[in-house]
């Protein structure tokens, strides 16, 4: 079983923590990787580009010029695609519901080894909690620097629940909090620096960030969420 350190805002190591094994020897087909990942940049496009061909466009409908005696080739209207403002041939339009489904197996077996991949390269840090008094940009500057955590930087924390009864069943559902208000807005000015609630991530961010920054809190729920 590995151990991660777990660090205050301060940049000051204050303890360890065990991370499952079964989180660090996690295994998955590179073809399952590559489709989900396909799968998660296909469904953000949102297909609602949209052109007017020749006969939706409003425009004149005199001839540009006399059919006969100039010498020049003959046109009907204005609409056509060779005058500026004419119709678009072939331009896109919306399309119909492109998404693509992602079997909820799979796509937890991709960020389970997505999270292994940075937890063996070291990229993986923890932090005490996210509690800050009031947004601070100069707070997080001074942890990542003090660290030595340079490139794309991904902070999680963790979510609040809350049971909903429905049908005779309770139900585990997350809800708004504002519990890391600050420290999210702390890091808006930080290029290279997101924040997000652990529930709430995909293969794509982790895949896309060099490092990982959570609280134990957090990377508890992925260990429960992930199994």
């Amino acid at each position: 079983m590995a151990k991660l350190k777990k660090y205050n805002l301060a940049g000051k190591e204050i303890g360890q923590m065990d991370v499952e094994q079964a989180l660090i020897n996690a295994e998955a087909n590179s073809q399952m990787i590559k489709d989900y990942i396909v799968a998660l940049r296909a469904n953000a496009r949102q297909w609602s580009a949209n052109t007017k061909t020749r006969a939706e466009v409003k425009h004149t409908t005199k001839k540009p010029h006399p059919q006969k005696g100039q010498g020049r080739a003959r046109q009907g209207s204005l609409v056509a695609p060779q005058y500026r403002g004419g119709g678009r041939v072939f331009g896109p339009k919306p399309k119909f519901d492109q998404h693509v489904k992602i079997n909820q197996k799979e796509r937890k077996a991709a960020i389970r080894f997505l999270i292994s991949e940075k937890l063996k390269d070291n990229r993986v840090w923890l932090i005490e909690n996210t509690q800050m008094e009031s947004p601070k940009t100069k707070t997080i500057a001074d942890f990542l620097k003090g660290l030595e955590i340079n490139g794309r930087v991904l902070f999680l924390g963790e979510s609040t629940f809350t049971e909903v009864e429905t049908e005779g069943q309770k139900q585990r559902v997350t809800v708004s909090s504002k519990k890391h208000e600050h420290f999210a807005k702390s890091m808006r000015n930080l290029t290279k620096a997101a924040f997000m609630l652990a529930s709430n991530i995909s293969g794509y961010d982790v895949m896309i960030a060099k490092n990982i920054v959570l609280t134990e809190s957090a990377l508890n729920e992925l260990n429960q969420w992930l199994g």
